[in-house]
């Protein structure tokens, strides 16, 4: 070992990152002791502390943090108080660029919760920011995090007022995310330069969202009934989902730059979807897996689309995937009255279909084989059949007449 050059030693040792292996390696040579103050990262895992005696995890990790001259990256997964945490980042605070903390927060010992959140504000530098399970019951003392690009929260209870002032910290976020979150009712997020926004929200599925982010590219949203997003120029991936409650209201800028498009949950507001429709005319990939409609708790089914206004108003889309209600809502007996020969489809490549229901089968047989004839550039359709579950003669005659179709069109279509 002592005959390696410095920069062999040093390259081994950046892929030596688990704070258990890191301290075995200063039993190998002297020189690999002496070259630990130069490594960079450190992770201590959940598990790492489980057959210690007689030492406290928080000393053992301060420990290895003060013996780093310049840390950039600290992940720790283990148990840790507050005074702990406090204590390693006011030491390595100045020079980290990456933490991520497992805050495994309770509601009984709101002091610690308090402590560990506050003390976070050492780490001055930071530019990426991760935190799991975290209570987040008052507005953390933090300064602005200047450099902070990154911030990932996973499982956090909070108040709205709370969450805006901690984000109100961190001005230059280029991506966030947010999931597992409780105790949101309305979300407001002005970041002028978020990019990649993710964002899972608890609850009924009622909490309200508006982002005003002018270089906003990517967002996903899942829990929210009313959406508004007026700045979405640059907007190129779309997701929005509701498990718990209905999408009411949607209120979005201009897709100009839409690629990709999933609309998912239990029901949504008509309203709400045509307006989806409308605004995302240049979607290249359409996932469309929404069960009912209707304004009120009512479930309600689509009514009748178009099949020829609805390919004529998004003529990019190359990608479709359509699960039964929408698939049901093409198949209506009056969808392909205004097919003339000059219809087409003039981008479409894949087609997704789910199947649940055999009713209106000539419907839906029509409906797919329109999509072979009028798409010039299909080149492949998976039709999925889902809990089908019926006993009328009718679902095996339908089955029947999917599996002739498959067999007419082998090199295009399959069945899963």
């Amino acid at each position: 070992m002592d005959s390696l050059p410095d920069a062999i030693v040093q390259c081994i040792l950046i892929h030596i990152t688990n704070a258990k292996d890191v301290a075995s390696t200063c039993c190998v040579s002297k020189r690999w002791k002496e070259s630990i103050p130069y490594l960079n990262r450190l992770v201590f895992t959940r598990n790492v502390f489980d057959n210690l005696k007689n030492c406290s995890p928080d000393d053992i990790v301060g420990h290895m943090v003060s013996s780093i001259n310049q840390l950039e990256e600290l992940v720790v997964y283990c148990p840790f108080t507050g005074s702990g945490l406090a204590s390693w980042l006011s030491l390595a605070g100045p020079s980290l660029r990456r933490l991520e903390l497992k805050m495994d927060d309770n509601l009984i010992d709101m002091k610690s919760c308090s402590t560990k959140l506050d003390s976070i504000a050492a780490a001055t530098n930071v530019e990426s920011l991760k935190l799991w399970g975290v209570n987040m019951t008052h507005c953390p003392e933090w300064y602005t995090f200047n450099k902070l690009r990154n911030l990932e929260i996973v499982g956090t209870v909070t108040e709205d007022s709370i969450l805006h002032a901690a984000l109100m910290a961190c001005p230059n976020l280029s991506n966030l995310l947010l999931l597992g979150c409780e105790g949101l009712k309305h979300v407001f997020l002005e970041l002028p330069q978020l990019e990649v926004c993710n964002l899972d929200f608890n609850g009924l599925g009622n909490c309200s969202l508006t982002v005003n982010s002018p270089e906003l590219q990517h967002l996903k949203v899942q829990g929210c009934s009313w959406i508004r997003v007026p700045q979405t120029r640059l907007l190129r991936n779309l997701s929005i989902s509701n498990t718990s409650g209905r999408v009411i209201f949607v209120d979005f800028g201009k897709l100009v730059a839409l690629e990709s498009l999933e609309m998912r949950g239990v029901q949504w507001c008509w309203s709400a979807i045509h307006k989806m429709f409308q605004l995302a005319s240049e979607v290249k990939h359409l996932f469309m897996k929404v069960e009912f409609t209707g304004d009120s708790d009512a479930l309600q089914p689509f009514p009748e689309i178009d099949i020829v206004d609805f390919f004529n108003s998004h003529p990019k889309l190359i990608k479709f995937d359509i699960h039964g209600a929408m698939f049901a809502a093409l198949c209506q007996r009056n969808s392909l009255k205004n097919v003339d020969y000059r219809f087409m489809i003039p981008c479409l490549e894949e087609v997704v279909v789910t199947v649940r229901s055999p009713l209106n089968a000539e419907q839906k047989m029509s409906t797919l084989e329109s999509l072979i004839n009028y798409g010039k550039k299909l080149r492949k359709m998976r039709i999925k059949i889902l809990q089908m579950k019926s006993s009328h003669s009718s679902t095996d005659d339908f089955f029947e007449e999917i599996c002739r179709f498959t067999r007419m069109n082998r090199r295009i279509v399959s069945i899963e």
